[in-house]
């Protein structure tokens, strides 16, 4: 029988072309080429929902989201983002588990998060309430829509976003960052220059909202500063490169119109993303959200606290949060307990009593699981995660078809652990003459 991650790897494969929506759907079609476009340059109010093709529970919503769609034609907006495809949209507006539906209203730039129910009705419902609160803000002199100029239109960014870089301060500026930068190296004489300058501008703008600062724009007048432009090969203008600390500086390759230059920006935003939490299984809510929500959740079953103590239990997890960060694109949750803690659990997974540390990797769609092998360490954990990535290694059936019951526990208050306490034995009323009369 094939593995199952295997048939998994197939069918996000299909899936991700053909996603939950259709072109004869009223839902958009959403992505990093059209999102600025379609949803921050426009003036209507959008729904958007971020999915993924493999979540059950996207697929419930799908048809309630059609339908959501074809009622509010004309007035409302809705759209869909595979999230899975296309992860930096997804880090860009911090969605964690799927589905995750946001409302972009008056200012683009922070939608909402929608906490409605998941029924045609009620996403309608609710809609409306946001275009009647848009309407409201509009008659009091607010405005909505974006937040500047439409491409084409006046107003095309802020040109105090583009950093003026200099020979002086270039080091400090860029180099000492620890932000990602994007740096045009331009000649004012130079005709295609003067047509990026617009696009550049706008991008800069946009990509400093988006980012929140952690991704920036700059341009460097390569005839004025020739230390610079000879320091990194300039031969050509304009020139783009990317810079991260300390990283060789990368060329960009892609397309100068701006939706091409914040899709680039956003990518490399999302590779700076934060780690997913690295989570205790304390209750049955804490395994059963993250195993329903996220494609695989990563499960490992430490040591008892007494076997190790803290340091070697936060060596431990340590390794998972660095694996945890590696993986960190990966639609994937990151869970641990201690040994014995969940006994159902570990026998369901076939760990049962032996070999901490354990590691164990859940399809709760599938009820599917993959042991780690080899050794718990990051060599050993990431060629099982890799093994995983491209859809082999060997699988069984969760114990039971079914997550097993958690019991609720403590959580780990970081400290060594403390041998339990006997009854001292009480002497004193035992007559000790009495105990040398017994005989054999």
């Amino acid at each position: 029988m094939r593995a199952f991650l295997g048939v998994l790897a197939c069918s996000l494969t299909v899936l991700s072309v053909h996603g939950l929506y259709s072109a004869s759907d009223d839902v958009v079609e959403l992505n990093p080429s059209n999102f600025n476009r379609e949803v921050l340059q426009s003036d209507s109010l959008w729904l958007v929902e971020f999915y993924a093709p493999w979540c059950g529970h996207c697929k419930s919503l799908a048809p309630e989201w059609k339908k959501a769609a074809t009622a509010l034609k004309g007035i409302v907006k809705v759209g869909a983002v595979d999230a899975d495809q296309h992860n930096s949209l997804g880090g860009q507006y911090g969605v964690r588990g799927f589905p995750t539906i946001k409302i972009f209203g008056a200012n683009k730039h922070k939608p909402e998060d929608y906490q409605g129910g998941r029924t045609g009705q009620a996403i309608v419902d609710a809609a409306l309430n946001a275009v009647r609160s848009l309407v409201k803000d509009r008659l009091g002199g607010k405005t909505g829509g974006s937040d500047y100029g439409k491409q084409g239109g006046g107003g095309a960014g802020n040109k105090k976003d583009v950093v003026e870089l200099t020979d002086d301060n270039f080091d400090r500026t860029v180099l000492d960052s620890d932000d990602v930068w994007m740096v045009e190296f331009f000649a004012p004489w130079c005709g295609h220059c003067k047509n990026l300058e617009p696009e550049w501008t706008a991008a800069a703008t946009e990509v400093k909202e988006q980012t929140k600062g952690k991704v920036k724009l700059g341009a460097v007048d390569a005839t004025v500063h020739q230390g610079l432009a000879s320091r990194y090969g300039i031969r050509g203008f304009p020139t783009i490169k990317i810079f991260r600390k300390g990283e060789e500086p990368e060329d960009f390759q892609g397309g100068r119109t701006r939706s091409d230059i914040v899709a680039r920006a956003m990518d490399l935003y999302s590779d700076n993303i934060p780690p997913p939490e690295l989570q205790e299984i304390l209750n049955e809510d804490v395994l059963k959200k993250t195993c329903e929500d996220y494609q695989l959740c990563i499960i490992s079953v430490l040591p008892h606290i007494l076997d190790t103590g803290a340091s070697g239990r936060n060596s431990y997890l340590e390794v998972m949060r660095t694996m945890a960060d590696k993986y960190k694109k990966k639609t994937w949750g990151w869970l641990w307990t201690e040994a014995g803690a969940q006994m159902d659990l570990e026998s369901s997974l076939g760990i049962g009593g032996f070999g901490y540390p354990a590691m164990a990797a859940i399809n709760a769609r599938k009820m599917k699981f993959a042991l780690l092998k080899g050794s718990f360490s990051e060599t050993g954990i990431h060629e099982f995660l890799r093994e995983l990535s491209v859809g082999r290694g060997s699988t069984a059936t969760v114990g039971g078809g079914a997550l097993p019951k958690i019991n609720t526990v403590e959580p780990w208050d970081g400290k060594d652990g403390v041998l339990p306490m006997e009854d001292d034995i009480d002497l004193s009323d035992v007559d000790l003459d009495d105990l040398e009369k017994d005989e054999l």
